[in-house]
């Protein structure tokens, strides 16, 4: 099995993070107000003691989770979570993502294993109650232009399907197959390049959904370690929502809630959703568009659609599935439908969630926790010696390129680049000038003050010149940087934010997941670098 080391540093550190993110594990002042409970144990204490306030319809949640997982084989930890959820001391560890082809990003895959880690963390901690950790499946997303891509080692595959609406929907066509073989040609040749496909040949087939396909490839993966999997897009569990999308249609409500949320929400931090006057879609047959009202009727915009007065209620009443919160709602939906103490999400997640604490208010659901998601940074044997060689330890990447040269230079070269103590003689030199002048006038020393910084100047770019030329003589350490940089930064942005799970897999297997979930924190907040060695 290869093996891994890890380095851990705080996210404030990496400067890869907004503010609002760095801030909010720092619980700084300024965003308090703006949520219910601390990201720490003492604050899930608090949510457990709350959500025992709000009573959960456990059964039908049960019976809905059942019959979604017909068909699918199931383990003992699995079946046993699902069983503790009709129980009043059962509560869920939720993360929440849409079904990119493929899984998406590997965050997805962080997302989940941070939910697993701290479900399992909490049942030692706190141990008069059961914690099940729960993925949450946003398979409403109509955004196929986002949910339709994916990188695998530096290759865009995009899914040039016709078909419209919420992607969970979809179904897997021939334009799906034709990218898995294309994907296969390229990991096919590593060591369980072969297995990966499998797995994904599997959950991908055609005729089925894509939240089907999700849930199947997502069950395969982490199901040994007891996640269960919510599909929300259903009409019994929507018939359980169908109070507060009456109350956002009678009233609008949530953005009203959100609207003076944001008069409050500190001007330095950017909005992440204003949200609108009505948060709901029309979700039928392959559209989802969004609900606008309009002069006492609703209208659904791009359709030849409209119900007068109440009529919209008659249709809430008969087909609750063809409603669907926005993202301003999906997280009441989500907290409604579970016994949920804890949430986590990436840094543009919580940004939204601490915009929503009015909406919660409103409609009588506990806010959860919020926790940052844990990241990672893969390191291959390989990238570790190049950097190795350098001698720049891996947390300097972080820093630009242009830094870490100059850091590069300056720890290399034999010879002098910096004239500080040249620069200190002239200001002394200086110095003594300007007394002699201003023994003769005065206004001399400001003369001579004025001489001095033209001096310096020039030694400063002397300086500059003196390190470009020296930089010179080290242009194949700089390519070496550069892709270093290129491996551990796709694009200049994180690693989770670009590649996908696929490559990993195929090089080292289900004990790539295993070592990720050895090491995954679970209210630490640090990033975490791992790093293969030999």
């Amino acid at each position: 099995m290869t093996r891994f080391t890890v380095q851990q540093i705080p996210y404030a550190q990496t400067k890869a993070f907004s503010s609002i993110v760095t801030d909010y594990v720092a619980q700084a002042a300024a965003l308090q107000p703006f949520y219910l409970h601390k990201p720490d144990l003492e604050g899930i204490k608090n949510s457990i003691a709350q959500r025992k306030q709000y009573v959960t319809n456990r059964s039908v949640l049960v019976e809905q989770l059942k019959l979604q997982y017909a068909g699918l084989e199931m383990g003992e930890k699995l079946q046993g979570n699902i069983d503790s959820l009709l129980l009043d001391n059962t509560f869920t560890i939720t993360t929440a993502h849409q079904p990119n082809i493929f899984t998406g990003h590997l965050y997805f895959i962080y997302k989940i294993l941070h939910a697993i880690k701290l479900a399992e963390s909490l049942v030692q901690l706190i141990p008069d109650c059961h914690f099940v950790p729960v993925y949450y499946m946003g398979s409403e997303d109509a955004d196929l232009a986002e949910l339709g891509e994916v990188t695998i080692n530096g290759q865009k595959y995009i899914w040039g399907t016709k078909q419209s609406g919420a992607v969970g929907r979809m179904k897997i066509d021939k334009a799906f197959i034709d990218l898995m073989d294309g994907i296969e040609g390229q990991i096919s040749v590593e060591p369980f390049g072969n297995e990966m496909m499998l797995m994904l040949r599997s959950a991908y087939s055609v005729g089925k959904t894509m939240e089907q396909a999700t849930l199947e490839i997502v069950h395969e993966m982490f199901a040994a370690y007891g996640l269960v999997i919510l599909l929300p897009d259903n009409a019994v569990l929507k018939n359980e929502f169908a109070p507060i999308i009456r109350k956002e249609l009678e009233e609008q409500f949530s953005n009203r809630a959100v609207t003076e949320t944001m008069k409050e929400f500190p001007a330095i931090y950017k909005v992440q959703t204003s949200g609108r006057e009505v948060n709901l879609f029309y979700l039928k047959d392959n559209s989802r568009e969004r609900i606008e009202k309009e002069d006492g009727h609703w209208s659904v915009v791009n359709r030849n659609l409209r119900f007068e007065g109440e009529t919209i209620l008659d249709e809430l009443n008969n087909f609750p599935d063809r409603f669907s919160p926005n993202v301003i709602l999906r997280p009441v939906f989500q907290e409604m439908l579970l016994p949920n103490i804890a949430f986590i999400g990436g840094g543009g997640e919580l940004a939204y969630w601490l915009e929503l604490k009015k909406v919660f208010e409103a409609t009588g659901v506990p806010y959860p926790v919020l926790v940052l998601r844990n990241s990672f940074m893969v390191v291959s044997e390989k990238v570790a010696q190049k950097a190795k060689s350098l001698h720049i330890n891996l947390i300097e990447f972080f820093k630009p390129t242009h830094v870490l040269m100059l850091q590069l230079v300056q720890q290399s070269s034999a010879l002098k680049l910096e004239l500080a103590e040249e620069k200190l003689q002239l200001e002394n030199l200086y110095k003594k000038i300007g007394q002699a002048a201003g023994a003769v006038d005065q206004t001399l020393q400001n003369h001579t003050t004025a001489l001095f910084v033209k001096a310096n100047h020039k030694i400063v770019q002397l300086e500059k010149k003196m390190l470009v030329a020296e930089k010179k003589k080290y242009e194949a350490q700089q390519r070496q940087v550069e892709k270093i940089k290129e491996r551990l930064f796709p694009l200049n942005t994180l690693q989770e934010r670009v590649d996908n799970i696929i490559p990993y897999y195929a090089v080292y297997g289900k004990s790539f997941i295993e070592m990720l979930y050895q090491n995954s924190n679970t209210l630490e907040h640090e990033f975490c670098i791992v790093i293969e060695t030999v």
